[in-house]
């Protein structure tokens, strides 16, 4: 198809169709002499004209009357001189389909093979030539509307592809929009709640140390959320780290603050993972390992990553708290909304108790 658009392709099928279109009626002057040109030529050069403006046009009803005028005046140049129309008459089918609506293009080419079949009728033709007539005329129209059909077909699967990425891209941008907000809204909500606790303290002159503890946390949050908003964007901009490597940085992160072992591993295809479970997966082992420092100073933690099946999973491990004793889940993001941002890309998330500490457990469509 490409080729078909090249300028110097196009010229030459202009001047194929002009040469199609008006070698009959120019023989037939030549046959007749000018007596015949009188009549044949203004004819055909209507006719002519009527073509080309319909394939230049884009109005289809415009195109409708001129087509129809062109079929017209194929079919007197038929009656004047056999045949001298055919050009006309095959063009109305060819084009017709292509340059107007579809019950029209209906029309107008029942209209040329009813009257063309009846007019070589009437001129005389009979058997196989009137048949050859008809069965040529009824052969090119069958292609050309499953040609038309194919490409309204295609039209049709390409609108509603880029439809379909649209939504994608929507919904995408939507994500993202809602991922930035909880991060934003979390880490500024906390750092009120520290800096206005600092203002209290401060105001009243009770316990300096206090006041300067929680202005450190503010900060710490303040940085936290600044981290967690570039990642966000950073997705945005198709720059995501691979999640082997983002779970890899946060076990770097844990064992620099608390001095403890964490441990990673990931086994399986991973590059089939949508968008929405990558930043489950990311998220979910980032509330789990922060929930530890908090609740289980010292504890050491495993973080697997692994794929099984139609499922990606995630498993994260603490070796308890003080004396053994199980980490509470809690705080930060909240397993809760972990939980339900899960569930919304069509996984789970279960944390529970384990043989010795606690254990969060993350399914997402892989």
């Amino acid at each position: 198809m490409t080729f078909l658009r090249r300028p110097w392709v196009r010229r030459l099928l202009a001047v194929a169709l002009a040469v199609y279109l008006l070698s009959s009626p120019v023989l037939v002057v030549v046959e007749t002499g000018w007596p015949g040109a009188l009549t044949v030529l203004p004819l055909a050069a209507a006719a002519f004209g009527c073509c080309v403006w319909a394939l230049l046009g884009r109005d289809t009803r415009r195109n409708a009357w001129l087509l129809a005028a062109a079929l017209a005046g194929g079919l007197a140049l038929h009656v004047i001189s056999r045949y001298s129309g055919m050009g006309f008459l095959y063009f109305v089918v060819f084009a017709t389909p292509f340059r107007t609506r579809f019950w029209t293009a209906v029309i107008l080419v029942t209209a040329d093979m009813a009257g063309t079949t009846a007019l070589s009728f009437l001129l005389g033709l009979r058997g196989w030539e009137l048949l050859g007539n008809l069965f040529g005329l009824t052969y090119v129209a069958v292609v050309i509307f499953l040609m038309r059909h194919v490409r309204t077909t295609r039209e049709h699967a390409a609108a509603l592809a880029e439809a379909r990425a649209g939504e994608a891209v929507l919904a995408e941008r939507a994500r993202l929009a809602r991922e930035v907000h909880d991060i934003l809204a979390h880490s500024q909500s906390a750092q009120i709640v520290h800096l206005e606790g600092a203002r209290l303290l401060l105001e009243r002159g009770e316990d300096p140390a206090a006041a300067l503890d929680r202005v450190n946390r503010a900060v710490r949050l303040a940085r936290a959320g600044l981290e967690e908003t570039r990642r966000a964007l950073d997705v945005l901009r198709g720059q995501e780290l691979p999640l082997a490597e983002r779970l890899e940085r946060l076990a770097v992160e844990f064992r620099s603050v608390t001095g403890s072992s964490c441990a990673v591993s990931v086994t399986g295809d991973l590059g089939s993972l949508e968008a929405g479970a990558r930043l489950a997966v990311a998220r979910t082992a980032q509330e789990a390992l922060t929930n530890v420092r908090k609740h289980a100073p010292g504890a050491a933690v495993s973080v697997a990553l692994r794929r099984t099946g139609a499922w990606c999973e995630l498993e994260v491990r603490d070796t308890g708290g003080p004396a053994g004793a199980p980490a509470p889940q809690g705080g930060g993001y909240g397993l809760v909304g972990m939980r339900e941002r899960a569930e919304l890309i069509g996984g789970s998330l279960a944390a529970r108790p384990g043989v010795e500490g606690f254990e969060v457990l993350l399914r997402v469509p892989a």
